[in-house]
């Protein structure tokens, strides 16, 4: 007989060290198995915390001779830098750091400007907790954040930007973004549509590129014509996202821009380069990569090269 171990392969050896230690004690299998389950699950959540608090404090990016850049290029860079984003002259913006993501949080608006996280391949596969054991709440210490009843009755679902398939690594982060910060009302066509098969994709090339940097968000520089609620939150005409494989050789990045509606060709019809969407939002992503190497992965929209098994 076997049990499945927290990565979800069979392991006898498991079980027959957990039938040795249950019948030496003459306690129930079943409730062995389920504390030693426990127990891996507890486990995993203390390895992925402390791979978090030993990183190195800097990262080697390496940008081989592709797409025109000679040699190598090398940078330190901090797991923090990859997160850092510029926004428009004026934009309001209140800075929140969450447990496992960052809000750029707009309080005239009542939605993120950008949402930002890096995603690992061995969060992608932890399955600590799920969204079943959170619940959609405000954020009671953000002024401006938007309530509940906002989103009643208004047409829109409860749109995550900081997915929670992205945060089963951690009940406190998955707790955190379902926090109306992390929030924009999104179609049903969308949130349920491309914009969930793009969250899907994002965790298959984390764990095929050990890691990737996400940023997310509304659309602000479209005028608002929308607005939900007694705090009359903002609903986006469109939404946006890039993505960084940083520990690919070469590096690479892709964007995508979706309208808050349903739009037919799915998310490859969706993508452009990161360049395209900088234009767009007015923001600049991924400042902290040396010059030659941001100006070659924001210039390019190279979806089946992203949908490879491997790069």
């Amino acid at each position: 007989m076997t049990i499945n171990t927290i990565d979800g392969t069979k392991n006898s050896v498991v079980y027959f060290s957990a039938s040795y230690f249950c019948s030496n004690f003459a306690l129930d299998m079943n409730a062995c198995l389920k504390m030693i389950e426990w127990w891996q699950r507890a486990v995993a959540t203390v390895v992925v915390a402390l791979s978090m608090i030993f990183a190195p404090a800097c990262t080697l990016v390496v940008s081989g001779t592709a797409s025109g850049v000679d040699g190598s290029q090398e940078a330190c860079i901090s797991g923090d830098s990859w997160l850092g984003v510029s926004l428009p002259a004026g934009q309001p913006e209140r800075l929140i750091h969450y447990p496992g993501f960052v809000v750029s949080f707009n309080p005239v608006e009542h939605i993120p400007n950008y949402v930002a996280w890096e995603l690992t391949a061995a969060e992608c596969e932890s399955n600590v907790t799920s969204r079943k054991s959170a619940a959609f709440q405000p954020d009671m210490q953000i002024n401006g954040c938007a309530a509940l009843s906002d989103y009643r009755r208004s047409g829109y679902s409860r749109g995550h930007m900081a997915p929670a398939g992205d945060m089963r690594w951690s009940q406190e982060a998955m707790d955190a973004c379902f926090l109306l910060t992390n929030i924009c009302p999104q179609s049903t066509a969308l949130n349920g549509g491309p914009w969930a098969s793009l969250e899907e994709k994002c965790r298959v090339w984390a764990r095929r590129d050990s890691a990737i940097v996400i940023v997310c968000g509304p659309v602000l520089t479209d005028t608002v014509t929308e607005r939900i609620g007694d705090n009359e939150v903002a609903v986006p005409e469109r939404f946006f996202k890039v993505i960084l494989a940083p520990y690919a050789n070469p590096p690479r990045a892709i964007g995508f821009i979706m309208p808050n509606a349903k739009f037919a060709g799915g998310m490859q019809a969706a993508a452009v380069s990161v360049d395209e969407v900088e234009k767009i939002t007015g923001m600049d992503f991924f400042s902290a990569l040396p010059d030659e190497i941001e100006d070659m992965v924001e210039s390019e929209c190279n979806f089946p090269s992203w949908n490879r098994r491997r790069p």
